[in-house]
């Protein structure tokens, strides 16, 4: 079973239907919708400030969502998806979203709906990352706009990692 901690007399908040690998981390002020997935050796730390997380999100492998004390509470829209060894810090992300593998999401940026974030990207604090877009890079930086294939990721990704989830449901 997932470690589930209180923080400062706060428990998390997990929505129906979600999966929490044996080795996932979830502490403090966290509120998780529904259909959501933290994989293994994930971590989602409301210690130091909320954090707020849509339906159908789905927190990959090796994933660290945090945010800052006092200043920046992290906020993930529904179907988003924080790709593996992603780390997503004091910002907001609004409705499918994929992080790419490895990429970073400093405090205060915000990322609009329709936006891919490319592995290993590093979105700069207060950036704002504008819809429909394909970022990439260090600095994260607009490459392209996203056609129908590339949209349809968001949806796909959210929907398998629900799928993959039923998977690993107890008997």
């Amino acid at each position: 079973m997932a470690l589930i901690k209180k923080v400062k007399g706060i428990l998390p908040t997990i929505g129906e239907g979600c999966f929490l690998a044996e080795n996932a981390t979830i502490v403090g002020d966290v509120t998780m919708g529904k259909e959501c997935s933290v994989w293994f050796s994930a971590v989602v730390r409301g210690d130091v400030n909320k954090i707020t997380i849509g339906d159908k999100c789905n927190i990959q492998d090796g994933a660290v969502i945090h945010c800052t004390y006092q200043t920046s509470a992290t906020v993930l829209g529904n179907n988003v998806s924080i790709g593996h060894n992603a780390l997503v810090h004091g910002c907001t992300i609004h409705d499918n979203v994929l992080v790419g593998m490895g990429a970073i999401v400093m405090d205060n940026a915000v990322v609009e709906d329709n936006v891919l974030i490319a592995a290993g990207a590093v979105v700069l604090q207060n950036a704002r990352l504008e819809s429909g877009y394909l970022y990439a890079g260090i600095p994260a930086k607009k490459i392209k706009p996203l056609d129908d294939k590339l949209k349809a990721v968001f949806e796909r990704t959210a929907n398998n990692y629900v799928m993959y989830s039923s998977w690993f449901e107890e008997e």
